[in-house]
């Protein structure tokens, strides 16, 4: 079988252990996901860091909002990422636009490269840049080894067909993870329709089961499930294939 990531975003301690114990490859640690994230604090990072053995991303946003930062704004980023690199992180999730709607290259290259030898994601920025495959190029060349993305649209499965042409078209050259609005109830077809061995999602639920974005948790038993869906669907994929 051919090797996959389940990528859990989390923004508690409490939600990044859930992550591990079910089975979970990694966690994006973040803050306020109710407006799109934001980089989380240093003591946040060092609890989990200290908590959990998988690698930790921390995202790289100094607010929400656009994806177009000013020089004040950029320098904050710098700063952020010289922070987490220090307290032991395993990568960043980064990403910084035109006023265009084009990829900033000069900018995200400088972070890609201030991040290193952590590993570097290109967040959903991407999926607000005006055309996809232009945009492809350009996460490439900002040097990012991995780019997280709904294919343009809302969610993961409306944007499916996409994600496919975009991994199909970054095969050998970047690692596309399929995200933004995952469910369990959808997980098989998109992995199904993507081609992806790269997931990321929240799987956030209230105490009464609903999934939510807000005043949630995460709950290790869904994590367990998920990643049991996603092996079950590559496996069924590749017997297909064979």
């Amino acid at each position: 079988m051919q090797e996959l990531c389940f990528e859990v975003c989390v923004e508690t301690l409490e939600a990044a252990q859930a992550a591990e114990a079910g089975g979970a490859s990694r966690v994006e640690l973040c803050a306020e996901l109710a407006i799109g994230g934001v980089t989380p604090s240093l003591e946040l990072l060092a609890a989990t860091l200290k908590a959990i053995r998988i690698p930790v991303r921390v995202l790289i946003r100094p607010r929400g909002g656009d994806f177009v930062y000013s020089a004040e704004e950029f320098e904050c980023m710098l700063g952020q990422v010289d922070a987490v690199k220090s307290a032991g992180a395993a990568g960043v999730v980064v990403g910084v636009l035109r006023a265009d709607g084009s990829v900033d290259v000069e900018r995200s290259r400088a972070l890609v490269e201030r991040a290193r030898p952590m590993g570097t994601t290109f967040h959903r920025a991407f999926d607000e840049t005006r055309n996809l495959d232009e945009a492809l190029e350009d996460v490439m060349a900002t040097g990012a080894e991995c780019l997280l993305t709904s294919g343009g649209q809302p969610d993961v499965l409306t944007g499916a067909e996409t994600i496919a042409r975009l991994r199909r078209a970054a095969v050998g050259r970047m690692t596309v993870m399929a995200g933004g609005g995952l469910r369990l109830t959808n997980l098989a077809d998109v992995v199904r329709r993507t081609g992806v061995t790269y997931l990321h999602g929240s799987l956030k639920r209230n105490r009464a089961g609903e999934d939510v974005t807000v005043d949630a948790q995460v709950l290790e038993a869904d994590v367990r499930e998920a990643v049991w869906l996603f092996r079950l669907a590559l496996r069924t994929r590749e017997e297909m294939a064979g």
